[in-house]
């Protein structure tokens, strides 16, 4: 478990908590570390849930399938990262996503149940991880709502122009990676694949940007 600890630390589940801090939490609140395959899943469509997952080592996608199979990338998360929060945090909802192990994933599992009920004591950094928990849910809120912003342009290349026009300046880098392969990112900007890298072409050729594999320039 220690060697997990640089990583949860920098978690925003336990920002403001120390080492000795998060090994008692982690047993206060049933904390339970779990090994997924690659292209496992963690959580499906319909699933309900009292947990949410802590991503340790390796990455997940989630995802929403339709009834024919199309595939909508909501997100990547690495380590570091977290989801399932807002539906753990929800009593009596089901899963409208799914959870799919990218590569052999290692996850840490936090009962959002007993993070909410204050143990006996009411400790301080129990308490600071209920204020940090509401503050997960808003940032999850404003990655959903930069999602729509994207996805709401009317055409490939505007969709695309808007999620690297986002990264570079959520980056402060005109030179950045982007957690997604080709099939991951048209399936995250809702686009037909061999139209997206089209639009790619284009806009090489045309000197807004250059890329190769996952890394984008904007010239």
């Amino acid at each position: 478990m220690d060697e997990y600890l640089k990583i949860m630390r920098r978690s925003p589940f336990f920002a403001g908590i120390d080492d000795e801090e998060i090994k008692e939490m982690l047993h206060c609140i049933d904390g339970k570390a779990e090994s997924y395959k690659k292209d496992e899943f963690i959580f499906r469509t319909g699933d309900s849930t009292e947990r949410i997952g802590l991503i340790l080592s390796g990455s997940v996608l989630i995802i929403q399938e339709d009834y024919w199979g199309h595939r909508n990338v909501i997100g990547k998360c690495g380590p570091g990262d977290y989801f399932g929060e807002s539906f753990a945090a929800t009593p009596g909802s089901v899963l409208n996503v799914s959870v799919l192990a990218s590569e052999d994933t290692e996850v840490m599992m936090l009962n959002v149940r007993k993070m909410l009920t204050t143990c006996s004591s009411a400790c301080d950094h129990h308490n600071r991880m209920v204020r940090n928990l509401i503050g997960v849910m808003a940032d999850k809120v404003l990655f959903l709502n930069e999602k729509i912003t994207h996805t709401g342009k009317h055409t490939t290349r505007d969709k695309l122009l808007s999620y690297l026009s986002s990264e570079a300046i959520r980056r402060q880098s005109r030179s950045f990676d982007i957690p997604y392969d080709r099939q991951q990112l048209a399936d995250y900007l809702g686009v037909e694949r061999s139209a997206m890298s089209a639009e790619l072409s284009k806009l090489q050729k045309e000197g807004i940007v250059k890329t190769k594999r996952s890394h984008f320039e904007i010239l």
